[in-house]
Parts: structure tokens; C-alpha cells; sequence
């Protein structure tokens, strides 16, 4: 049950339509996808933009629906291949800038206790994916604080 932070049941989503290689309109070279995923990455791009990018304005104007069949790799994996994937795993990094943004706000605005609550939740999930990708994706040493989230989203920007 998927129940993190509410009373409430989570409702069940449609799964991604399974299929086994790329349509055959999309005819485009692994190695032209692998290029342009570096590219867009070196141009600022998290994994989840650059997947966007691909099914939408696609290589040489032709989509890539969807990239693991095309090359058989994730986009993170073609990063990680290219020595151009970022120090923080990306779902992390958009919690950071979520609990950083709430932290200002919650400080500026003291009565509003329902992000007071939103930032407790916030912080709870950063910590959880924390533990998760300590070891792997993070330092082993690794530690969450409010200050040093602002510091990394500080020096990002």
C-alpha cells in the first residue's frame, strides 16, 4: 500500500505498455541516441529532461520514444558511461531544492503550519533516499542537513 504521508490509499496507475524493441518508425543509430544524451547533458539536462527531449524533438528529427530499447541502456546508464552523470541522484536533488524552498518559506512565514507539516514530509523522504543511496550513488558518509542542501542548490545555481 502506498500510503507515505496520508491516510488515504494510493490509486493504482496504468502500466507502461510492454514491448520488446523500438517501433519502426524510429529507425534512429544507438550511437547518434548515446551522442545526444551526452550533449543534452553537457548542455544542463537532468535524465528525465533529456528522456522528454528524445520522444519529442528526438535525434535528426526523428523521436526516440523510448531510449532503453533503442540503445538497451537508461539514460543514466549511457551517462554514467560518458563520465557525465551528476554527484547527486536526480529524484534527491529535486527533493533538496523542494525542503531548501519550504525551509525559506516556513521561516518567513511562521504560522503556516501546513508547510511546516509539508517540510517534515520533505525532509523525511530525503533522509529515507539518503539511506537508500548511501554507498552506492552518495559518499558512504554522506549526511543530510537542511544547510548543507542549501549549500549544494546554492552552488548549482
Amino acid at each position: 500500500m502506498a500510503r507515505m504521508h496520508t491516510r488515504r490509499r494510493g490509486s493504482s496507475g496504468s502500466d507502461k505498455p510492454s514491448a520488446d524493441e523500438p517501433p519502426e518508425w524510429s529507425d534512429v543509430d544507438p550511437e547518434d541516441i548515446e551522442d545526444r544524451v551526452v550533449e543534452l547533458a553537457e548542455q544542463g539536462y537532468d535524465p528525465s529532461q533529456i528522456g522528454m527531449k528524445l520522444r519529442d524533438e528526438g535525434v535528426t528529427g526523428t523521436p526516440v520514444p523510448d531510449v532503453k530499447l533503442a540503445t538497451g541502456k537508461k539514460v543514466t546508464e549511457i551517462l554514467e558511461e560518458n563520465d557525465a552523470r551528476a554527484d547527486i541522484p536526480e529524484d534527491l536533488w529535486n527533493l533538496m531544492e523542494r525542503a531548501v524552498r519550504l525551509r525559506e518559506h516556513v521561516q518567513q512565514n511562521q504560522q503556516d503550519y501546513q508547510n511546516k507539516r509539508a517540510l517534515q514530509n520533505t525532509e523525511a523522504k530525503v533522509r529515507r533516499l539518503v539511506a537508500y543511496y548511501r554507498g552506492d550513488e552518495l559518499e558512504p558518509d554522506f549526511t543530510y542537513s537542511p544547510d548543507l542542501a542549501k549549500e549544494l542548490i546554492e552552488d548549482a545555481a
